[in-house]
């Protein structure tokens, strides 16, 4: 499918190709978990998704750099969805597809047990009014679903289990970090390192990460990965 998005492609014709999944791709709820691992070339490759790609700055960089990794990033924006499946199929990676979908309910209904290596979440929307901070994405009850869709952490693989978080916004690293205690028994908190596809001094290399620095936004992150029960 072919739309012109003149913000974000300066008038350059996107194609999402087989690189996108829409919404209307997707089955009803009902149906049950989707195997995720059908939607790649080599499904037999660990799988990581990344929660809100934005236009695909950090997606494609480190899908570039792990080919043997298989990545599924999610966007609820249709224009960046869009923009960063249209930058996977340019790159040609066979090991990426953006699902333009809503995060929660994509892995409530979607991503099945135990079949994510690790899960990224960068820079999520900070929803810094108090009475909106019930819409904040990480929360303990959806930490305890992605321990859910996350592999067991291995002594081999010491990416396995994780989930890598990060934030420019004080209140809401402190809100994190109040979820992360509330979900302890389940999961243990890791220094932070940066992945290596990042920038030299950067948290992961996002777009909107870029942008917060030049303002001179602090950031902070941490690691949460499952123990070992």
């Amino acid at each position: 499918t072919w739309r012109m998005s003149g913000s974000l492609s300066h008038r350059r014709a996107l194609e999402t190709g087989e690189h996108g999944v829409a919404r209307d791709a997707l089955p009803e709820f009902d149906a049950g978990p989707i195997d995720l691992r059908a939607w790649f070339a080599q499904p037999a490759r660990p799988t990581e998704l990344e929660i809100g790609s934005g236009k695909g700055t950090f997606l494609i960089q480190h899908a570039v750099r792990h080919p043997d990794v298989n990545f599924v990033g999610l966007e609820y924006a249709r224009a960046f969805w869009r923009h960063a499946a249209d930058r996977a199929r340019r790159h040609g990676l066979d090991n990426v597809r953006v699902v333009h979908f809503e995060a929660g309910a994509f892995v409530r209904h979607f991503v099945p047990a135990g079949s994510m290596r690790q899960v990224h979440v960068y820079f999520p929307d900070p929803w810094p009014k108090k009475r909106h901070n019930k819409r904040r994405l990480i929360q303990a009850g959806f930490l305890r679903e992605l321990h859910r869709i996350l592999e067991p952490a291995r002594d081999d693989d010491p990416q396995a289990g994780c989930i890598r978080l990060a934030t420019d916004h004080e209140d809401y690293f402190a809100w994190m970090l109040d979820h992360a205690e509330a979900v302890s028994d389940v999961f243990e908190r890791l220094a932070y390192a940066a992945p290596d596809s990042a920038g030299e001094g950067e948290a992961a290399g996002t777009n909107f990460e870029r942008k917060y620095r030049r303002e001179g936004r602090r950031v902070q992150a941490m690691i949460l990965r499952r123990r070992r029960l």
